[in-house]
């Protein structure tokens, strides 16, 4: 393993690839932690180290994502978030609007083509996002404190400084977008992956000593054996596949012959990857939202659909918080996989190449057994999504960690997927250039 990792820098093609992407990863941390204009710094980390880093449930996963960002109100504070969302917008898009699915199907050109309306969907979300969390500091809710200065997070409240601080912190948004395209020419990996694994990672100290500062070290040496069984067992699942055999035909072009092979359709347990998790989260986060904007003047009573919502669906320790949240992931990893898997067009594309799989009509037939195929595979899939995704709230209901723990949810999930998708490309680097590899 060592002398894998000593071949890795003496390669000088790796060498600098690695070498670029951790630069554009340590700029990235640094503008973590610039101030935006007229935020007052000493009052947010005043605000910080009351709440012990943490804020309201609302904002947990942007600022998980933003690295802890979103709360020093810095000029990366929406982090990558906008973009994650732009993404998801646009690929669900492609079931409704026929142009966007045309454009996916032809090829290169096509793709950079929704690649720029994802750019300029990503440059509108975050002027709404930096909008929605000015407004939230100004009003005082973005830290849950009585403190006066959780109140006075913003030093000027003229419209010319908000619409400075909306252009900076959406123009963060762009160069973080830049700067992971940047890294997926030039370095290696992908680089919106490796940015938001950067993002998640940076809080994995700070979450466990915090465990450890609290509970104390028995507990914390507990959650460190317990994190990395998740960790390994997070890894079987990731790398668990089910192999759909297919045979191609042998035809003849001329005196040669072609096909003849045998080769398989590769069906993920996990398909859906940590997207169900974002967008139940997101959909939980809407009552809370909206119950936040209808609180009642000083000395009034609220509203009892506000004061049911705030009791069972902001604070994620609640049964039946957590019971909604389970059945929102299994709903959206059908959901989610039934719009990025197509038998139908597997189906075809097989038929047209004189592919089948064995004892498999080709045609309709096959879609129909492809169909079976993913819906029972799903099903184990979006068990173990919400059983990941529950397991930070299970630890604040039983540790009194941080909604963002560590060793499960969405962070887990990202660094997992990321760290192994890496490790494979560096690996794929080292045996072009007929190394041995970093993976036995």
């Amino acid at each position: 393993m060592f002398n894998a990792i000593g071949r890795i820098f003496r390669t000088p093609d790796l060498r600098r690839k690695i070498g670029f992407t951790l630069g554009i990863v340590a700029l990235f941390r640094l503008g973590s932690f610039i101030p935006a204009p007229f935020v007052d710094f000493g009052n947010v980390q005043q605000c910080l180290a009351a709440n012990q880093g943490g804020a309201s449930g609302l904002y947990d996963l942007v600022n998980l994502f933003s690295g802890g960002a979103l709360l020093q109100l810095s000029v990366f504070a929406l982090g990558i978030m906008p973009y994650i969302t732009a993404s998801i917008i646009v690929q669900l898009l492609r079931v409704v609007i026929p142009h966007f699915e045309t454009l996916y199907k032809e090829g290169q050109a096509g793709q950079g083509r929704l690649t720029q309306y994802t750019r300029y969907l990503t440059i509108a979300l975050g002027v709404l996002q930096s909008t929605t969390l000015i407004t939230v500091a100004r009003s005082g809710a973005l830290f849950p404190s009585t403190d006066p200065a959780c109140s006075a997070l913003i030093t000027n409240d003229a419209w010319y400084a908000i619409l400075l601080m909306v252009i900076t912190m959406t123009a963060g948004t762009g160069l973080i977008m830049w700067m992971g395209e940047l890294i997926t020419e030039r370095g290696i990996g992908n680089g919106m992956s490796l940015l938001i694994f950067t993002s998640i990672a940076a809080t994995f100290p700070g979450s466990l000593w915090a465990i450890g500062i609290s509970r104390g070290w028995d507990i914390f040496a507990m959650v460190l054996a317990i994190g990395l069984v998740i960790v390994v067992a997070v890894v079987f699942v990731e790398q668990s596949q089910r192999r759909v055999p297919v045979q191609y035909a042998k035809r003849m072009v001329g005196r040669r012959t072609y096909g003849g092979n045998n080769t398989y359709i590769p069906i993920k347990v996990n398909m859906a990857g940590v997207v169900p998790v974002i967008f139940a989260s997101s959909l939980l986060y809407l009552p809370a939202l909206i119950a936040q904007f209808n609180q009642p003047a000083q000395g009034e009573d609220p509203q009892p659909w506000v004061t049911w919502i705030t009791n069972y669906l902001t604070q994620g320790d609640h049964p039946l918080y957590m019971l909604l949240y389970f059945l929102l992931i299994v709903g959206f990893t059908y959901f989610y996989v039934a719009i990025t898997f197509n038998p139908d067009e597997v189906a075809e594309n097989m038929k047209k190449y004189g592919g089948f799989i064995p004892g498999i009509r080709a045609g309709r037939p096959t879609a129909e057994y492809l169909d079976y195929v993913l819906t029972r595979i799903t099903l184990p899939g979006s068990l173990y999504l919400g059983i990941v995704a529950l397991i930070p709230l299970i630890a604040l209901a039983l540790v009194g960690a941080n909604a963002n723990f560590p060793f499960g949810g969405a962070s887990i999930l990202i660094i997992v997927g990321v760290g192994l998708e890496t490790v494979k490309q560096i690996d794929a680097q080292l045996q072009q250039r007929h190394y041995e590899g970093l993976l036995r």
